[in-house]
């Protein structure tokens, strides 16, 4: 079992390494250097945290036989000397030199020399992908930096990740959060949506002035795959290609400018597609949430949903969970299950910060990790210490990562689930990590004193340790800042708690969710009306289907639906449909007639609900529409009302 453990724990790690990068990357569209060089930054990172405890419980063995190993044997003659005193030590004598317990070797023990290999080959790889120019940059260095972020970073989060929990057992605070998103979401959609509808319009004047035997003409078709596909075919039709190129044109773009037209192709079309996918799934949220509060008062608990669920459910969760049993799960239990774990979380949090604040005593000892695992050190259960050490040192990993999930600088740097994070995210997340993680397992060894930098004593250092460098590289770094900055963490933990960021930033002009702000009261009002428009729109788009489909299981002919906003000629033509019998026209039966008129799709308009759909490029609607003329009709001129 030496190295069972070690490549259970490559395999598993990497596994999750990809199941995480899959839910923010796009495999398929992403260029396979940047998914290459994010997974392997991403896996490095995670693979430290999960393969640190073994180095704990290893060295802890070493420890021990080193312990033994200054301990004399028994020489043969004074067997009977040591019977004598284990006699009389039982009959209640005063008892000899008591011998320490023998060593047990864990299950998970790694042979010597595999670990510092290991080590070297993680940390220079991790580190190379963080520090271009690693040579003239040392190793202190790199970790004080990346102690510098860790405590921001970790500060944030053991705050705000258990009162997400408890939040989240609250549906109607969730609710108002979530009308909040949706009224400053639509901001960042209809900015996304302008921003492309701008740049597609220069990629058509460049397509129509770069003809197709110019020399530049095969960058203006890579910058056209990038762009949607009803766009790339509206452009195909009124491209004439049988116009040649004149050498004395004055008016064609430079490789240059081509360039710069790609790149903000690339970002325009990323931008709008992160928030139409954004405000899809907060519309499906905040509805189902609204679903949550109704069915908190049914007196029948049986869950009731306004819109039925698009995705295919198994005929075995379809027969388990029932309407009953959601009810259950979504208005009482879920709600327990989310105040346990935050509970759980506060209490990590409290061992986190009280250690971080007491680490550097070592006489006496107050940090709650080193008792921790002295008290199991002493037992020599293993199991016990690779159990602690993993939890702890997963609670810091989970707090530090969950807020590099959640920041967002500007539009720069920004994951996006759902496979819609663009590659400089993934790259500047990647980056992140290889910093974070390094000073976070030195930082999570200090807590448990087993760097010599903190415990000052003569004890087997960790291959990691021996291998990525401690902080006592610098007596100045090793003596001041390493011990006493952790100690912020405390104050960015009360910041945290009172919200002081989000207070500053709402006072700067940047709208954040608060409950006694003004501007939060506002944009949840708009929220509310904007989530009714939403409601009714996909209302009328259900009465519209079902309509739909009561006509095909009727007439059985999908070709003979019933068109919405027929002209005039159309409807002048409805008053004779083809017989099935014969191959002339007959007129229809007065119950024909009747049902033809009950099954038009028609409806009035409403100038408060959005008249375009929300797929692709909304079908030249939003984007703009080529006309025969090869005219190009900007949105703004199409509407007659925006209620934004």
């Amino acid at each position: 079992m030496s190295g069972v453990a070690l490549a259970i724990d490559i395999v598993a790690v990497f596994v999750l390494a990809v199941l995480v990068l899959s839910r923010y990357a796009d495999f398929r569209k992403q260029h396979c250097l940047v998914v290459v060089a994010t997974l392997l930054a991403w896996y490095l990172c995670f693979l430290i945290v999960f393969i640190l405890p073994l180095d704990v419980t290893t060295t802890i063995y070493r420890q021990c036989t080193v312990d033994h190993r200054h301990i004399s044997p028994t020489p043969v003659s004074n067997l009977t000397s040591a019977v004598t005193v284990n006699i009389n030590s039982s009959n209640g004598s005063n008892p000899g030199p008591q011998l320490p317990p023998p060593c047990i070797k864990p299950w998970s023990y790694i042979p010597d020399g595999i670990l510092p290999v290991f080590w070297r080959v993680v940390y220079w790889t991790s580190q190379f992908l963080t520090w271009p120019q690693l040579q003239t940059i040392g190793i202190t260095a790199a970790n004080t930096w990346g102690l510098f972020l860790l405590v921001l970073l970790l500060g944030y989060g053991l705050v705000e990740l258990p009162r997400s929990c408890w939040m989240a057992a609250q549906p109607h605070h969730l609710l108002l959060r979530s009308q909040f998103k949706v009224a400053k979401l639509l901001t960042e959609r209809v900015e996304a949506e302008e921003t492309l509808e701008d740049v597609m319009e220069e990629v058509r004047k460049v397509s129509n002035t770069v003809r197709y035997n110019h020399p530049l003409r095969k960058y203006v078709d890579t910058i056209l795959r990038k762009c949607p596909s009803e766009f790339q075919e509206r452009t195909g039709r009124n491209m004439d290609d049988y116009e040649d190129f004149e050498e004395s044109s004055s008016s064609s773009p430079s490789e240059r400018s081509l360039v710069k037209l790609h790149k903000q192709v690339i970002s325009a079309v990323q931008s709008q597609l992160q928030t139409q996918v954004q405000w899809k799934m907060l519309l499906d949220r905040a509805f189902h949430l609204e679903d949550v509060t109704r069915n908190q008062g049914n007196g029948d608990r049986q869950f009731m949903h306004t819109f039925p669920s698009s995705e295919p459910q198994a005929w075995l969760v379809r027969v388990l969970y029932t309407p009953r049993v959601e009810w259950f799960w979504e208005c009482v239990v879920r709600g327990w299950c989310y105040r346990g774990l935050a509970l759980l979380l506060a209490a990590f949090t409290v061992v986190v910060v009280w250690s971080e604040c007491t680490f550097f005593s070592t006489s006496p000892v107050l940090s709650l990790f080193a008792i921790f695992i002295r008290l199991a050190e002493s037992t020599y259960n293993y199991l016990h210490i690779q159990s602690a050490c993993f939890i702890s040192i997963s609670f810091l990993s989970c707090c530090t990562y969950w807020t590099v999930f959640r920041i967002r600088v500007f539009n720069y740097y920004h994951l996006a689930a759902h496979q819609h994070t663009d590659a400089y995210s993934l790259l500047f997340s990647g980056m992140l990590f290889c910093r974070l993680t390094p000073p976070l397992c030195l930082n999570f060894l200090g807590l448990m004193h087993m760097d010599t930098a903190i415990s000052h004593q003569a004890r087997e250092q960790t291959a990691y340790t021996s291998i990525m460098g401690s902080m006592k590289v610098v007596s100045f770094i090793a003596d001041g800042f390493y011990i006493y900055y952790p100690m912020l963490v405390l104050l960015l933990c009360i910041a945290t708690y009172f919200s002081l960021g989000t207070r500053c930033l709402n006072l700067l002009g940047f709208q954040q969710f608060m409950g006694d702000s003004e501007m939060t009261s506002d944009l949840v009002d708009e929220g509310k009306e904007l989530l009714k428009r939403e409601k009714r729109k996909r209302q009328r788009q259900e009465e519209g289907s079902s309509r739909r489909r009561v006509w095909k299981e009727r007439y059985g002919n999908p070709s003979a639906e019933p068109v919405r906003n027929r002209n005039h000629s159309d409807v002048a033509g409805d008053s004779m449909v083809p017989s099935r019998a014969s191959s002339t026209y007959v007129g229809p039966s007065h119950r024909d007639s009747d049902c033809m008129e009950l099954l038009q799709d028609s409806e009035a308009l409403d100038f408060n609900a959005d008249s375009f759909p929300d797929n692709g490029l909304q079908q030249g609607a939003e984007l703009g529409r080529y006309q025969p003329a090869g005219r190009y009709f900007s949105m703004s001129h199409s509407r007659i009302f925006d209620d934004v």
